[in-house]
């Protein structure tokens, strides 16, 4: 019991050493003052540390935790269709996906093309509470694959669990250090080892911080930009700019689930991985709190990829390994 006791706590520290490692930070001044690299860069050192990637299809479970606004649902699931979608006109989040498809594990493997939404499940009770620490995400998704109605498989060969709560839900450092993490679960928590993703819906709780571009920090210092916010593609800020951080942590989880494979920096409980190199930045020009060249639809509102059913989305860039710079389908070079 005591032995059981200590790899408890043993776990539960290793966890907190991650504790902003693997997350999308929503601080402003990493898009006006950090280095993003959109030109080539040998300043960059991404390696490569031998752990695994996900090289197999895909198997997406969301777990909707709150209640949901189903036209904001709608946008979420038509995004995660799109990874995968040959369908869509280019440049798509498929053709964005296929930069993040570069990274390999030590058998040569690329990470897969193929990533289906193989389940849901809806947590309206608030099983957990609203108040939500970054560990308690795990017992979240336990009680999704153990729930009497209706649970998620249990999936430790290909699946990848995705915590979305809503805008009701206070998460521990949510809004203030971070707009979504990814980890991996823990075998006395969850029963097994399975990447997972968190991102939280920031439309009515800090806007400004984790919906930008299309909203701005009140507390940035700085006046918007002179030609105005970004308009939200899909008509919500909250869910438009939840999509990015999707995309962000999904790329990140993908190149490094169990925080041993690719990311940056010698200290792999600090990694700074794919998608963090690139913060920020939309489009080719981007840095310095300019989120570079994107387009713009007929009504005015701005997107770099195009999705299924005439989705259009705007995602942030990641870190391309052959042209050793930020990347994206939207690219102008």
């Amino acid at each position: 019991m005591k032995l059981l006791s200590c790899y408890s706590v043993l776990l539960l520290l290793l966890l907190l050493c991650f504790h902003e490692a693997l997350s999308w930070s929503t601080e402003y001044t990493q898009f006006s003052q950090a280095e993003n690299y959109e030109g080539s860069s040998d300043l960059i050192s991404l390696e490569y540390h031998m752990g695994p990637v996900l090289a197999s299809a895909i198997n997406l479970y969301i777990i909707w935790y709150g209640q949901w606004n189903p036209t904001h649902q709608g946008t979420i699931r038509d995004f995660i269709d799109s990874l995968s979608s040959s369908s869509a006109p280019y440049p798509s989040v498929a053709d964005w996906w296929k930069t993040v498809r570069l990274y390999t594990d030590q058998t040569g493997s690329n990470i897969t093309g193929t990533i289906s939404l193989s389940g849901e499940f809806y947590d309206t009770g608030y099983s957990h509470g609203v108040y939500l620490s970054r560990l308690s995400m795990q017992s979240v998704i336990e009680t999704a694959v153990t729930s009497r109605s209706k649970p998620l498989p249990l999936n430790p060969r290909n699946g990848l669990y995705l915590v979305l709560t809503s805008d009701d839900v206070r998460v521990e450092d949510f809004c203030r250090a971070v707009c979504g993490f990814h980890y991996f679960t823990f075998p006395f928590v969850v029963g097994v080892t399975v990447p997972y993703a968190w991102v939280g819906y920031s439309g009515s709780q800090c806007p400004g911080m984790c919906a930008y571009p299309f909203a701005w920090p009140k507390y940035s210092g700085k006046p918007p930009p002179s030609d105005g916010i970004m308009r939200a593609p899909n008509g919500d800020a909250g869910v438009d700019g939840m999509i990015s951080v999707i995309a962000h942590e999904l790329a990140e989880v993908s190149s490094n689930p169990l925080v041993n494979a690719w990311y940056a920096g010698d200290d792999p409980t600090a990694p700074t991985e794919i998608a963090d190199l690139c913060l920020g930045l939309y489009g080719s020009g981007g840095g310095g709190g300019y989120v570079g060249k994107v387009y713009k639809d007929a009504w005015g509102n701005d997107y770099n990829v195009n999705g299924v059913k005439g989705r259009r989305f705007l995602v942030q860039w990641v870190w391309n390994p052959v042209k050793r710079r930020c990347f994206g389908p939207n690219a102008m070079d």
